[in-house]
């Protein structure tokens, strides 16, 4: 196919022209003349004398989740392509991600669509291509990424902002461009009627792009890009957002497992603990056996108690909120990408811990959920359960005011409190202003602290300089932390890989480690330490630790503030299963051989489709008056013979440690399935003594779960019980 012609590559060149289509659009009242309207637009444009043509790809660019490097003029011949330019800090770009992710389940490459994410960085940190393949991975981006580092795409097109879509038909002509989030209407009516244009044309092919996940070549991982760890001052439990396995950690302080909520799939369910799922959480607070927990991309609070070891709603309706005022019952309120937490006290003085504040990164503002009656500043009286806006106007700004509904933040990320005089302030780290600001809690005065620059419209003010105040440079901070006993506070500098220290009297920001090296060291002085990307990190141990949340190194460290050296924490299920490393290989399990006498049960078969996640509950019984063995643990697996891509990425197998307490297995339903029909096995093996313990027995049995795999949306599947 010959390359693009010299009309131009602008995309405003369709400007007029798609302006007239939107303003038509609004006067639409039927699907059916919107689709018209779209046709229509789509004979014009394809009727210019000469296309509006997409320039190549250049040579040379690094490409994720492909065999190949793709060519526009060869590869992508007869397809609808979506080209999204995006940089992965962008949280409007993270927005973005469910709308495409949506397109794919309803479109494939077969019906000839293909989406290509263009990566344009903001940030320096963003170009480097591992960094890249980390966000591929924590967002679950499964359509190919070109590494557009030096935004040579971005400016041929003269693309303005994060994020932005151009649609291409099948000769690389451009058709449409979208640009910022919330227009999935658009994005689906507009590529829709570009398939069906093209198709009545003959001019679509049904071929395949090749396809090679950057997923599928890493190996289980104990901690998947933790975002956010808080410490229970009473207990010294930490508790860990495990943010890339969709669920909440508390361990001891030796590392062990007390608890694991959610995961290790996506979802959003209340309830105990063996049901709850979490979508990406990010940050966390405990208080009295109470977690509260910024459910990220589901854009809701939740709340886990611990006593009664069950998980509910209490802030989000579930979908992103675009209202930047708020003041409805938190179950009542949207809300959009909550990405910290940390305890408050109201103006009563009485209570503690009635207020949560929330980083509200997606409308960049900080917003409080009440969780008793009572004041804000200069505000009145609140009821319990009411959630509003307590600092920022919603634009993205580096706007400091003595007013808080004036100031402006850019995706604030981050939150620690100084509650004690002289302070008596909430602490924000502010990523993409590249700053450090503080909000009075007597007044509600925004002011800055360190990094960024006067100019609040300037969010390209970031770098790595230690310094005071504004001259001190910073690159997309992620998280903060108070140490009372020093008054100091502590920085995850995420983009610069190292943790800085503020003293908030003089304003000097100085670095306390990390070399600004990526390359993992688990043990060394803070001189020599290294990070990857910061998301997290808190006070414990009376001051002496500092935990780090290293996200891209998939660990928690532990910096002694005494000492001056950096170990990893390691995280363990029991004594004798200790993990410390960035990812474990675990040793498979080997299936023991079912006996002959072991019943083999054959369930009603079960309709899913991809995506869905199907959960299957033990319901099994021993004879009266047994028990489990102890050192011999009872164990499960999961088996799809002939059909192993099912079980790709899943966990396939388990202990079952209590009787009384028998585990859920999930089996999330791949994206992409190469068979309509399989077959999933679930053996058990009971290993179990009579109550005096003199005699030792082993039961086994076999389930076998038809499955029928449909391209239908389903409701929800009801977990399948497990019963002999």
């Amino acid at each position: 196919m010959a390359a693009p012609g010299s009309r131009g590559r602008s995309l405003s060149g369709l400007l007029p022209a798609q302006t007239s289509l939107e303003y038509a659009l609004l006067d639409a009242v039927t699907q059916q003349e919107k689709d018209s309207l779209v046709y229509q637009y789509l004979q014009k444009v394809d009727g210019w004398e000469q296309d509006l043509s997409v320039p190549e790809f250049p040579e040379g660019l690094e490409w994720l989740n492909t065999e190949e490097p793709i060519s526009v003029y060869k590869d992508l011949c007869g397809k609808i392509v979506i080209l999204d330019f995006f940089t992965y800090c962008c949280i409007n770009c993270i927005h973005l991600l469910p709308d495409l992710h949506a397109l794919e389940h309803t479109y494939s490459d077969k019906d000839g669509l293909l989406i290509i994410g263009v990566h344009s960085a903001k940030f320096p940190n963003e170009k480097v291509l591992d960094n890249i393949k980390s966000a591929v991975l924590r967002y679950n981006i499964t359509h190919p990424v070109v590494n557009d580092a030096d935004a040579s795409l971005w400016q041929e097109l003269e693309v303005s902002c994060w994020p932005t879509l151009v649609i291409l038909g099948p000769r690389g002509n451009m058709l449409f461009s979208l640009i910022g989030e919330g227009h999935k209407d658009k994005l689906f009516l507009y590529t829709s009627i570009a398939l069906k244009y093209y198709k009545d044309r003959g001019q679509i092919r049904d071929d395949k792009i090749g396809i090679k996940l950057y997923k599928d070549s890493l190996p289980p991982s104990p901690l998947l890009f933790p975002g956010k760890v808080t410490v229970d001052q009473v207990t010294n439990r930490l508790v860990i957002a495990d943010t890339g396995h969709h669920r909440i950690l508390v361990v001891w302080k030796n590392g062990q497992i007390q608890y694991s909520i959610g995961g290790p799939n996506p979802g959003r369910k209340d309830g105990i603990f063996s049901e709850s799922t979490f979508n990406s959480p990010q940050g966390v607070a405990i208080m009295n056996n109470i977690i509260y927990v910024a459910d990220t991309q589901n854009h809701l609070i939740r709340k886990i108690d611990l006593e009664a070891e069950k998980v509910s709603t209490v802030a989000g309706i579930g979908i992103q909120g675009t209202d930047k005022e708020g003041g409805a019952k938190g179950e009542q309120q949207p809300i959009s990408s909550p990405w910290d937490v940390v305890f408050g006290t109201s103006g009563s003085e009485v209570q503690r811990g009635d207020i949560l504040w929330i980083a509200m990164a997606g409308t960049h503002q900080i917003w409080a959920l009440l969780l008793d009656s009572g004041k804000l500043p200069k505000k009145n009286e609140l009821t319990k359960g009411t959630c509003l806006r307590f600092a920022g106007s919603g634009n993205e700004e580096n706007r400091n005011n003595a007013y808080p509904h004036k100031a402006g933040f850019a995706q604030p990320s981050g939150l620690s409190l100084a509650s004690e005089d002289p302070w008596s302030c909430l602490f924000v780290a502010d990523s993409e202003s590249s700053t450090v600001r503080t909000i009075s809690l007597k007044d509600g005065a925004v002011k800055h602290l360190v990094g960024g620059e006067r100019d609040p419209m300037n969010l390209f003010a970031f770098g790595d300089v230690d310094g005071v105040g504004i001259n001190a440079k910073l690159q997309h901070p992620l998280g903060v932390t108070w140490d009372k006993k020093r008054n100091l506070l502590y920085v995850a500098d995420s983009y610069n890989h190292k943790i800085k220290v503020v003293d908030p009297k003089t304003k000097n920001c100085t670095t306390l480690a990390g070399t600004g090296d990526t390359h993992n060291i688990t043990s060394s002085s803070f001189t020599e330490s290294t990070f990857n990307e910061p998301g997290g990190l808190c006070i414990g141990e009376n001051g002496q630790l500092l935990y780090v949340a290293d996200t891209n190194n998939h660990q928690i460290k532990m910096m002694d503030l005494e000492t001056k050296m950096v170990s990893v924490l390691p995280i363990f299920r029991s004594e004798n299963a200790v993990v410390d490393g960035p990812f474990l290989v675990e040793k498979q399990k080997t299936l023991p051989k079912l006996p002959k006498s072991a019943p083999s049960i054959r369930l009603s078969p079960v309709t899913v489709c991809a995506g869905q996640t199907l959960q299957f509950k033990l319901r099994l019984e021993l004879p009266s008056g047994s028990k489990l063995t102890e050192g011999v643990p009872s164990c499960w697996f999961l088996r799809a013979e002939g059909n192993e891509w099912l079980l790709q990425g899943q966990i396939p197998s388990g202990d079952i440690e209590n009787i009384s307490s028998q585990p859920t297995i999930s089996l999330q339903i791949p994206d992409d399935c190469l068979s309509l029909e399989a077959i999933v096995s679930v053996s058990v093996f009971l290993y179990y003594c009579s109550a005096d313990s003199s005699a030792c027995m082993m039961k086994a049995i076999l389930f076998s779960q038809p499955l029928q795999i449909t391209d239908t949306q389903q409701g929800c599947i009801a977990p399948v019980e497990l019963s002999c």
